[in-house]
Order: structure tokens, then sequence, then C-alpha cells
């Protein structure tokens, strides 16, 4: 994608989210989620990619770092690196989380640091007035990125192109899961799997790098 084209395009996700964290706080309303039992749901799915622990995980879309508290919920033992490209965002990460050792946060739209696995949770939801040719190619060149800074595998979640058309909004991207199914696995992993059950209007995807150990 045109770099300078992908650089508007979340030039106004920026502004979109950074007015959001603004106004709601460290909230799921702060991330433009409905609640705070979707968002939990949704990163029960994401971390369905973890096979082991201890982990590093890049968790790109951090938002306030509301995955922690979940990861923390959940007993998880980890290494964080939260990025968001809204630095009101990152800043009310850091004064939520940053103090402790394992975890640190950056503005960015994408780690360069190599960790485990990486997820991406609302990233390719909220396309405000980008077209979907222009969306999908900044979907795409993401998924790449994931790909690029994940050793064992990632997972990323979109809206589904199978919800119901009354309730699609034109301000969001609804994506094909068959096409970004297809997708991961001819160019990224053998070994890919959508999750498409859990009562949401969207799907999971994960994409493993190695083969599951044979029982």
């Amino acid at each position: 994608m045109n770099a300078r084209k992908d650089s508007g395009l979340l030039e106004a996700v920026d502004r979109y989210y950074s007015e959001r964290i603004e106004a709601f706080g460290a909230t799921p309303a702060g991330v433009d989620w409905n609640g705070r039992d979707s968002q939990e749901l949704r990163f029960s799915q994401l971390l369905r990619i973890v096979t082991d622990e201890p982990f590093s995980l890049n968790d790109v879309g951090c938002g306030y770092g509301a995955l922690v508290d979940y990861l923390d919920a959940q007993g998880f033992r980890y290494e964080y690196l939260g990025l968001d490209i809204s630095e009101p965002m990152v800043r009310m990460a850091k004064l939520r989380h940053g103090a402790r050792p394992n975890c640190s946060f950056e503005v960015s739209r994408e780690s360069t640091h190599v960790a485990d696995y990486s997820v991406a949770s609302g990233i390719f939801n909220v396309k405000l007035d980008a077209t979907d040719e222009d969306w999908l190619a900044y979907i795409l060149d993401a998924i790449q990125a994931l790909d690029r800074a994940s050793r064992k595998g990632f997972a990323f979640n979109c809206l589904t192109r199978y919800s119901d058309p009354e309730r699609m909004r034109a301000n969001l991207f609804y994506a094909d899961p068959c096409f970004l199914f297809d997708h991961c696995k001819r160019r990224l992993s053998r070994h890919v799997a959508i999750l498409h059950d859990y009562g949401l209007y969207e799907f999971t995807m994960l994409v493993r790098k190695q083969e599951a150990s044979a029982p």
C-alpha cells in the first residue's frame, strides 16, 4: 500500500481513538467497545493462540492496557509489550501498568520486537471514510507485520461480512473471513484457524508457525 495513503488512514483513526480515550477514560467505551464482557470474550479467543508458558506477547492496538488486566486475572506468566498509534492511549496504559517490570508500552503502529506471540484486537474495524479497497490493503500490510513480529504465532479479529445487513455501519469494515483465511493459509502458514462461533458479529484468526506437539 502507498505509504502516504496508509499514513493518512491511520492519522484519522488516531484522532478517533484519542478522542474516545479522552472522553471515556480507561473503560471499554474508551476503546470503542460495548462493554467489558464482550471485550474479555475477545481476549479469550485471541489468547487461544498461546500454547505454552511463560511467553512474550506483542499487543498491537493495546489501548489503555486492558489485556494486561485480563492476563493477570487468568494467571498467565508473561512478558508484555503494548503498542498503539494513539499517544493518549499509551499514556493511559503507562499510567496504569508502566511501573511493572514485565510490561512496557510504545507509540507505534507495529512492533519491531519479535515476541513469541502477537495479538491485535479491534484495530481493523474502524475505517471511517477510507474505501474498502484501501482499508483491506492496510489490513494485509498489518497482518504481514504481525507475522514478522511473532516467533510462534499471532491472532487478530475482524468484524465479519456475515453480519446482519441492518446492523452494519458505513464507517466500519466487515472482512471476508474466507478471503483472509486463504491469504494466511497460502502466504504465511499451513496452520490457520478461524473462530466464528462465539456470539459476536466478528471472527478471530489464529495463525500458528509450528505444528502442535504430538500427544
